[in-house]
C-alpha cells in the first residue's frame, strides 16, 4: 500500500468512528496558520482510549501547538481532571484556548507558554500530585530531556507517550546525521537502559504517513 491508501483508510475510519469530534479545532488552526502537524484523527481518538484505560486524572501534555491533542486529552480526564500542556510558541497558546473553551473543555486545561525545559521545574515545583499519563509531542531533539523530566513528574503504573519516533523509518539507520532521527535513537536508548521504565514502539502508518509512538509505563521508584 502506498500513502494514499493510508490516508483512505483513515478517511474510511474517521466517518465511521469519529465524525467531526475535534474537526472544529483543526479547521481553526488551519485558518490561522499554524503548522499542519497536529496529530490525526485516529490517533487523537486513541490518546483519548488509552487516557481514559488509564483512569487519568492528572495529564501533562508537552507541546499544545492547537489544542487538538489536548482537547481528546481534557474529554478523557473528565470534570475533576487536570491537562497541564507546554507550549513554546504564545501565537499557539492563544490558538489552542480559544479551540480548548469552545469546546468546553477549557477549564481543564493549565497551558503554560515557554520553552519546556524552562517551564518543566514550574510544573514540578506546583505539581499537587504525580501525572498519570504524559504525553510528548515536541521538538524531537529533546525527547530523551522531556522522558527524563516525566520520571521526575510520574508514579508507577504512569504512562509515558512519545509521538513521532520512527521517522518514516529512519529510525533504523544508525548512520543518520538528521538531528530528529539521532534524536529518536537516543530515546530507544534511553528507554532500554531506564529500569524505572518498561517501553515498546510501534509504528503507525496512515493520513499522517509513516511513523510511530513509544509507549512506556513507569513500572518502578522514579528518579
Amino acid at each position: 500500500m502506498m500513502d494514499n491508501d493510508w490516508a483512505s483508510v483513515d478517511r474510511y475510519l474517521v466517518d465511521a468512528l469519529i465524525g467531526d469530534d475535534g474537526a472544529p479545532a483543526l479547521a481553526a488552526n488551519a485558518d490561522a496558520g499554524l503548522p499542519a502537524i497536529d496529530v490525526s484523527p485516529p490517533q487523537g481518538k486513541f490518546l483519548h482510549l488509552l487516557a481514559r484505560s488509564a483512569g487519568a486524572r492528572r495529564v501533562l501534555e508537552i507541546g499544545t501547538l492547537g489544542g487538538y491533542s489536548t482537547e481528546w486529552l481534557a474529554r478523557a480526564v473528565g470534570d475533576e481532571g487536570t491537562v497541564v500542556t507546554l507550549e513554546f510558541e504564545p501565537r499557539h497558546a492563544k490558538v489552542a484556548r480559544e479551540n480548548l473553551d469552545r469546546a468546553g473543555v477549557g477549564a481543564r486545561v493549565d497551558i503554560r507558554v515557554g520553552a519546556a525545559l524552562d517551564t518543566l521545574p514550574e510544573v514540578a515545583e506546583d505539581a499537587a500530585a504525580p501525572f498519570d499519563l504524559v504525553f510528548i509531542d515536541a521538538d524531537k531533539v529533546n525527547n530523551a530531556n522531556y522522558v527524563q523530566w516525566a520520571l521526575r513528574l510520574t508514579r508507577p503504573g504512569s504512562v509515558i507517550i512519545v509521538d513521532n519516533v520512527v521517522r518514516g523509518g529512519a529510525v533504523a539507520d544508525e548512520h543518520s546525521e538528521d538531528p530528529n532521527v539521532r534524536a529518536s535513537r537516543e530515546l530507544v536508548e534511553l528507554l532500554a537502559a531506564e529500569p524505572s521504565l518498561d517501553a515498546t514502539v510501534l509504528q503507525t502508518v496512515g493520513a499522517k504517513g509513516w511513523d510511530g509512538f513509544a509507549y512506556a509505563v513507569v513500572n518502578g521508584p522514579t528518579s
